[in-house]
């Protein structure tokens, strides 16, 4: 649902656009009204609506500058401006700034619906464009990626035995712990404590075969922190305990 604000002085235009318009009917939903310039700023920052239809002649208010601040810090929002100010200039300067439409008073219903039907579609254009840039972000940095999931994969390789977090695997590829996470759930589909754990029981496995090593010394030597929490981890991804896999191993 699109967030919808209206900001107005005469609170008669407030209420009777929040009511009489369908608003579901455009994927839409009055989240926020205002009946001056000032409330309705505040409110902005607060609510961070998709569609705005407001008056720019309120007292205390430069319409303009509203706008251009609205546009500046609120590029994706939709701006219809509704008003009496019958002024051609003014109204060019406020479409040159980013109005989506200017609407004089009385509006018609078919006018402001028309406003709401072009605000919906430029918000939907704008949601495939983010969508296809997200698309697009794996196979433009795949080599990258995976390069960068390569040395990762490698550096936990030979560091399973330490007390390795991500941090320490962020910061030897060069990448934030943010950004690492991400990649490592995109090129392997998981986690980088189930990366850690996968490789650990994978060593695990190994050293069970040697009927020598107590299995409190194998989860110590694969990193675990305890017996404990290597038997856990264990069974939950063999669905078996340690002493049963070496039974079945020997």
């Amino acid at each position: 649902m699109y967030k919808v604000m209206i900001v107005d002085d005469e609170p008669v235009i407030v209420k009777g656009l929040a009511q009489i318009i369908d608003w579901e009917q455009w994927d839409c939903e009055v989240v926020g009204t205002a009946e001056s310039g000032q409330e309705g700023m505040r409110l902005m920052e607060e609510l961070n609506p998709d569609i705005l239809f407001s008056d720019i002649c309120m007292p205390g208010l430069d319409g303009l500058a509203m706008i251009a601040a609205m546009r500046s810090q609120y590029e994706r929002m939709q701006i219809t401006i509704l008003t009496g100010f019958r002024d051609f200039d003014y109204a060019q300067r406020a479409i040159r700034l980013g109005v989506t439409r200017f609407l004089l008073k009385p509006s018609k219903i078919d006018e402001i619906q028309e406003a709401i039907a072009a605000m919906t579609e430029k918000l939907r254009e704008l949601d495939d464009r983010e969508a296809q840039k997200r698309r697009d972000a794996p196979e433009e940095d795949s080599c990258a990626g995976s390069f960068i999931v390569k040395n990762a994969l490698e550096y936990i390789g030979e560091h399973y035995r330490e007390k390795l977090k991500l941090s320490d695997v962020a910061e030897k590829t060069y990448v934030s712990q943010w950004h690492l996470s991400k990649l490592l759930n995109r090129h392997t589909g998981q986690t980088f404590s189930e990366i850690l754990n996968c490789v650990r029981i994978g060593k695990a496995k190994e050293l069970l075969k040697d009927p020598s090593l107590r299995i409190g010394e194998i989860a110590e030597e694969t990193g675990f922190s305890d017996t404990a929490h290597f038997s856990r981890v264990f069974k939950k991804q063999t669905g078996i305990s340690a002493n049963e896999y070496r039974n079945r191993s020997c």
